[in-house]
């Protein structure tokens, strides 16, 4: 079989637009999505009163619902109530509400790791929450949360592949466009493939640098023990 590479340099235009709309998008919900994180995690570590019930009520609707049926839900269900939005405002929106509840169990999770003497120390030398939160728990917790906040960063750049379904040209609706228009599956299929790789893995290797050199502060280097 071969290729037709008149149509994959003629196509490269459309994907590098469809790429920085996608990365546009993906960049704005993850960004949300961990302010929603540390609120939702805040509130449950600070046991607020009255909110504690509302943030695990959205932590287990946001992971129990598909993102599909959440930006159908912002971008044709609220109009039917008088809120209209556009497309790329449903897109940021219903990716930081689905990651916003991963991120808040990735923090968690990163609070819970932290050993329960550390804590009774702080306490101990009359560290008040907040000061225990921020000089003991939080550096920790963050360390051990890193694999998991990044993963949950390139699940939610993966995750824009829906967004097509709203009429946003992200690069997955140009390649569907561009099999429907010329029937160049393969090729249209191959650079799609190529785009995504050029959008995660530099995250990816970024996410993991970052990753050990967090470890390297936090235990110093290992090979010398």
């Amino acid at each position: 079989m071969s290729i037709d590479w008149e149509f994959v340099i003629s196509s490269l235009p459309l994907y590098e637009k469809a790429a920085w709309i996608t990365l546009k998008l993906a960049f704005g919900g993850i960004l949300i999505s961990v302010v929603i994180g540390l609120l939702c995690c805040a509130i449950l570590y600070f046991k607020v009163k009255g909110m504690e019930i509302i943030v695990k009520a959205y932590i287990e609707l946001s992971r129990n619902t598909p993102l599909l049926v959440q930006i159908f839900f912002l971008y044709y269900g609220l109009p039917k109530l008088g809120l209209k939005m556009s497309a790329n405002t449903c897109a940021i929106i219903g990716l930081a509400f689905l990651g916003g509840s991963y991120m808040a169990e990735a923090f968690r999770g990163g609070i819970e790791a932290v050993s329960k003497s550390q804590i009774e120390s702080g306490l101990s030398i009359a560290l008040s929450k907040f000061q225990l939160a921020r000089y003991v728990i939080i550096p920790q917790a963050f360390s051990v949360s890193l694999p998991s906040l990044g993963a949950n960063c390139i699940f939610l750049l993966k995750e824009t592949s829906v967004l097509g379904a709203i009429s946003i040209l992200d690069v997955m609706n140009v390649t569907k466009d561009l099999i429907g228009m010329y029937y160049k599956t393969f090729e249209s299929l191959a650079m799609l493939v190529v785009v995504y790789i050029i959008l995660i893995l530099p995250l990816s290797i970024l996410l993991s640098w970052l990753e050990r050199k967090v470890r390297y502060a936090e235990f110093g280097n290992q090979s010398n023990l």
